[in-house]
């Protein structure tokens, strides 16, 4: 005997105020991160400080461009991966973060994703408040050899606190 059945989990997850913040910053192509009290800013953002436990004090633009502290170079990607081609995992840490973020970095080789290597956000074609708006990272000077107008999709924003 056999039986069919389907397996689903029909509820919806809400994001909370600070993660929600986050994503809504990535559909405009700007990046958020939490101030602590100590004053470092934590990117992605959390609700409450991972040193203390005591809630975080309020919302700070971060740059778009940064640093890769890490990574792991993939040589052959999997279906279910960002990228179609070699690729790395890398945490950069943006400008004006005290963290790092975990995210493609489309490189090209193993060499060009060393720690200590610039890059910056290629922002997807389209954004709708997802991690995926942010498409990968690049490095720094590849932004600036692509064309004018795809050039200025991956341009610095500005710096500053937000209102939350």
């Amino acid at each position: 005997m056999a039986a069919t059945w389907k397996l689903e989990f029909p509820y919806r997850r809400s994001v909370g105020p600070v993660i929600g913040e986050f994503l809504a910053g990535l559909r405009d192509r700007r990046v958020l991160g939490a101030r602590t009290e100590a004053g470092r800013v934590l990117v992605p953002p959390l609700e409450y400080d991972p040193e203390t436990g005591d809630a975080t004090v309020g919302t700070v633009e971060v740059g778009q461009s940064g640093v890769v502290q890490q990574s792991a170079w993939i040589a052959e990607p999997l279906r279910h991966h960002p990228l179609d081609r070699p690729f790395a995992w890398a945490l950069v840490q943006l400008d004006g973060a005290d963290t790092a973020m975990l995210h493609a970095l489309d490189s090209g080789s193993a060499e060009a994703a060393a720690p200590g290597t610039r890059v910056r956000i290629r922002w997807a074609d389209e954004t709708e408040g997802k991690i995926t708006d942010i498409a990968c990272y690049e490095r720094a000077d590849a932004a600036e050899s692509r064309s004018p107008q795809a050039a200025s999709d991956v341009s610095e924003g500005a710096m500053g606190t937000v209102e939350s």
